[in-house]
């Protein structure tokens, strides 16, 4: 057993120490026991702790926890890429929000991180053909998380969102690897176009607190775009913008605005 259970650790680092960290929580407050062991300790896998988690938020009288968690597991069953995104989003959190000291926490706690993992099933029934079950999981995400991300958008892998309250994400948008946001964070259209009408945020990107991309525009990679700011026009790579209507105030200060989530503007930013 041992070494069975050292093979596993090797083969999924990040399970291995959610579930470290999980049996430490549970020797250090015996009232979580039950959530922890529910949502955690119960299961074999990421995936299926996902799947109960999710499960457990979005179920209602409309439809039961046993349907989404078969829904969900189905979705991990067939795309092992939707796992692959939430490892990664996992170590984003940890890596970036000072308030995430354990991988556990954002499984269990943060709206934010299980929003984006409830996308991501949502947008794999997009891509089968199953719109309305996508729309539902939709509904539900944005009435338990205030978080409205449309199954269509295109969202990447190591996403960080803090916060996450009153987030909205339209059909065509698209989002790159590696971005962080913060809450109250838009990318819209600027109307009733049918077409290609929301923003490409491209890799490496920090977004601030209340900050509008609106339009089909681009936003360069490793950019930064200040707390507060409506974006209508295109950003360049490793800049900084920021203002009503946004404006280039410089360069964006080091080579992972994302990854540091400096939002301090200076001089020469």
């Amino acid at each position: 057993m041992a070494k069975t259970r050292t093979h596993l650790a090797e083969l999924d680092p990040v399970w291995s120490r959610i579930t470290r960290e999980a049996e430490e929580a549970v020797q250090d407050e015996p009232l979580l026991g039950g959530l922890v062991h529910g949502c955690i300790l119960h299961h074999a896998s990421l995936e299926a702790a996902l799947a109960y988690r999710m499960a457990q938020k979005l179920a209602s009288g409309e439809m039961s926890e046993q349907l989404i968690r078969e829904i969900a597991d189905d979705a991990y069953r067939a795309d092992p890429s939707i796992g692959e995104a939430a490892r990664a989003d996992i170590v984003a959190v940890y890596d970036r929000d000072p308030a995430c000291h354990r991988f556990i926490q954002p499984l269990l706690f943060f709206k934010g991180f299980q929003a984006v993992q409830a996308y991501r099933v949502g947008n794999y029934l997009w891509r089968q053909g199953r719109q309305d079950l996508a729309y539902f999981v939709q509904m539900r995400v944005s009435e338990m998380f205030g978080v409205d991300i449309h199954p269509a958008a295109n969202i990447g892998k190591g996403i960080m969102i803090d916060h996450a309250h009153s987030i909205v994400i339209g059909e065509t948008a698209v989002v790159g690897d590696n971005v962080s946001m913060l809450h109250s964070v838009t990318l819209g259209g600027t109307g009733k176009e049918e077409e290609d009408r929301h923003p490409k945020i491209g890799d490496g990107v920090l977004i601030g607190a209340g900050a509008k991309v609106l339009g089909n525009i681009k936003v360069g990679c490793c950019s930064r775009i200040a707390a507060g700011s409506v974006v209508l026009q295109d950003v360049p790579p490793a800049t900084t913008v920021a203002g009503v209507p946004a404006k280039i105030v410089g360069e964006a200060g080091c080579d992972q605005p994302a990854m540091s989530m400096n939002q301090i503007l200076k001089s020469g930013a």
